[in-house]
C-alpha cells in the first residue's frame, strides 16, 4: 500500500507541473492521466480510476485517429473499471469498442486481440450465456497458444477463464482440470505472493467447495486470503472476496458464528468500496441473512434477503440463476 501511495504522491505532483504548463490536449497529460488511473485501479478505487481513465480517453479522441490502438486500450481499461463496478453491459460496450479497433488495425494472432476475446468472453459469463463466454475464451486461447510462451501469465488467465465456465456450467473436473493448468503456469512464471496466485488459488478452493471438501475448500481460501492480505490495501474488494469464500465454507460446514463474522468482514469492505447495486454487495445480504436464518432469527434474515433482492432484481439479467436464490 505504501508504494502505491508513493507512486500516487509522484504522479499528482508531476500532473500539477503539467497541467499548468502544457496545453490541455497535450498526450503527456493523457499519459499521466492512465498511471494515475491504473494506480487508483489497483487500489480498487473504481470511481476515482474511472475519472482518470476518462479524461485520458477525452484527450486521446481528440488527439488520435478513431482506429488507433492506443484508444482501443483507453476503452479497454474503462471497460476493466465498469466490470469491477458490477456494471457488466457498460463494460462490455467498452470492451468491443476496444476489439472493434484491434480486429482491423492488428493482425489476426496478436495477443492484445486474444486479450479483448477474454474481455468479452467474461462479460458473457457475468451474464450468464455460457456457451457465448466459452466460444470467447476458446478464440483467446487459440491465440495465445501460437503467440506466447507455453509458461506465459495471460495464458493462465485463459485457463482460469475457461475453468470458470465449466465451474458454473457443473463440471467440477473439468474445471479442475483448467484450474491446476493455471497454478502450473503460475508456479513456474510468477513470484510466489503474486495475485494471479490468490486467483488460481480461490478457483481451485471453489471447485472442492462445490464437490463437498470443506477442508480442502478452505485450506485453498485461506492460501488464497495469505496473500491479497499482504499485496492490497485494506478496503481492497479482493479481500472481501476472500473473506465471503471463506465464510461460505464455514456455513456449509455448520459453523454459523464463524461464517457470519467472515461474512460481515467482506460487507464492510464492499459497503465501502462498491457501488450500492453491486452484485456482490447483494451477495453479502444474502449470504448473512441465510446464517441468520440458520441461526433460527428470521426477521433479521428477511432484512437482509430484502436488501439482496432489491440489488439483484436491478443488477442482474432476469435469467441470472442468483435470482432464483434470493
Amino acid at each position: 500500500m505504501d508504494d502505491y501511495s508513493k507512486a500516487l504522491e509522484s504522479y499528482q505532483k508531476a500532473l500539477k507541473i503539467q497541467e499548468k504548463a502544457l496545453p490541455s490536449n497535450h498526450p503527456d497529460l493523457a499519459t499521466s492521466y492512465n498511471n494515475i488511473g491504473v494506480l487508483y485501479y489497483k487500489m480498487g478505487n473504481y470511481p476515482k480510476a474511472l475519472k482518470f481513465y476518462e479524461n485520458n480517453l477525452q484527450i486521446a479522441q481528440k488527439a488520435l485517429p478513431s482506429n488507433h490502438p492506443d484508444l482501443a486500450t483507453s476503452y479497454n481499461n474503462i471497460g476493466g473499471v465498469y466490470n469491477d463496478m458490477g456494471d457488466h453491459s457498460k463494460a462490455l460496450e467498452f470492451y468491443e469498442k476496444a476489439y472493434k479497433i484491434r480486429d482491423k488495425a492488428l493482425p489476426p494472432n496478436h495477443p492484445d486481440l486474444a486479450q479483448s476475446y477474454n474481455n468479452i468472453g467474461r462479460m458473457y459469463h457475468h451474464l450468464a450465456d455460457y456457451s457465448k463466454a466459452l466460444e470467447f475464451y476458446e478464440k483467446a486461447l487459440k491465440i495465445q497458444e501460437k503467440a506466447l510462451h507455453p509458461n506465459h501469465p495471460d495464458l493462465a488467465t485463459s485457463y482460469n477463464n475457461i475453468g470458470g465456465v465449466y465451474k458454473n456450467m457443473g463440471d467440477h473436473l473439468k474445471a479442475l482440470e483448467f484450474y491446476e493448468k493455471a497454478l502450473k503456469i503460475d508456479e513456474k512464471a510468477l513470484p510466489s505472493n503474486h495475485s494471479s496466485f490468490a486467483t488460481s488459488y480461490n478457483n481451485i478452493g471453489g471447485v472442492y467447495h462445490n464437490m463437498g471438501g470443506y477442508s480442502k475448500a478452505l485450506e485453498f481460501y485461506e492460501k488464497a486470503h495469505k496473500i491479497r492480505e499482504k499485496a492490497l490495501p485494506s478496503n481492497h474488494p479482493d479481500l472481501a472476496t476472500s473473506y465471503n469464500s471463506i465464510g461460505v465454507v464455514y456455513s456449509d460446514m455448520g459453523d454459523y458464528s464463524k461464517a457470519l463474522e467472515f461474512y460481515e468482514k467482506a460487507l464492510k469492505i464492499r459497503e465501502k468500496a462498491l457501488p450500492s447495486n453491486h452484485p456482490n454487495l447483494a451477495t453479502s445480504y444474502n449470504n448473512i441473512g441465510l446464517v441468520y436464518s440458520n441461526m433460527g432469527d428470521p426477521l433479521k434474515a428477511l432484512e437482509f434477503y430484502e436488501n439482496a433482492l432489491n440489488i439483484y432484481e436491478k443488477a442482474l439479467p432476469s435469467n441470472n440463476p442468483d435470482l432464483a436464490t434470493s
